[in-house]
């Protein structure tokens, strides 16, 4: 089992075999690796960049280029494992220039759920979750928001949302349990919706 931790800080290297290279974001790697097993997909292999990222979405291109850059030459097809994310549009236009395609979509909350239902669901004062995101929730929100420190900061942070929506993966007790915890540390409702893997399957079973 992958480690949340490294996956978080240093991502996932690939393994040198297969035709197909998934760039990723860390987040992802889990369910990646679950669908690639799942259906024989041992054409696909996959590096996912460092999940803090998701903090960070001005480096994303960058990081996504350089990535292309190392990796271009010794695979027949790149594919890129992230939707907007953040980037403004950029990282579309910078798979564009490089040649290569991307998942659709603003964000993993969106193609996660399906981006055409969660576009329709125009949800402006919720809160995702993922199966990732609940386990790291500490080092992705609690902890970069200074709530660790300064909990008084909470209302600041989220007085305008109504709910934490946990879109599950997996069917877990246990990380929905979990993610409930996170609900009421944050003041929210709580919704638990299992998306499974979404368009992120249709995506990959499109290579």
């Amino acid at each position: 089992m992958i480690a949340d931790a490294a996956l978080t800080t240093r991502g996932l290297a690939p393994t040198g075999q297969g035709r197909v290279l998934l760039i990723a974001c860390g987040a992802l790697a889990r369910e990646i690796l679950a669908l690639k097993a799942a259906n024989g997909w041992d054409h696909l292999d996959l590096q996912c960049l460092p999940a803090i990222l998701h903090n960070h979405p001005h480096k994303i291109v960058d990081a996504v280029r350089a990535a292309v850059e190392k990796h271009r030459d010794s695979y027949d097809r790149l594919f890129v494992v992230y939707a907007d994310c953040g980037t403004g549009g950029l990282l579309k236009v910078a798979c564009a220039e490089m040649g290569v395609d991307m998942v659709p979509g603003p964000h993993c909350y969106a193609f996660y759920e399906g981006n055409a239902a969660f576009a329709e669901r125009d949800e402006i004062t919720a809160f995702y979750l993922t199966d990732f995101l609940v386990r790291q929730f500490d080092a992705f929100v609690w902890e970069p928001l200074g709530l660790d420190r300064h909990p008084d900061l909470r209302e600041m942070y989220f007085g305008n949302y109504e709910k934490v929506v946990y879109q599950a993966q997996t069917d877990d007790p246990a990380l929905t349990q979990k993610a409930r915890a996170h609900a009421d540390r944050l003041g929210l409702g709580f919704e638990r919706r299992f998306t499974g893997y979404g368009d992120l399957m249709t995506a990959l079973a499109a290579l």
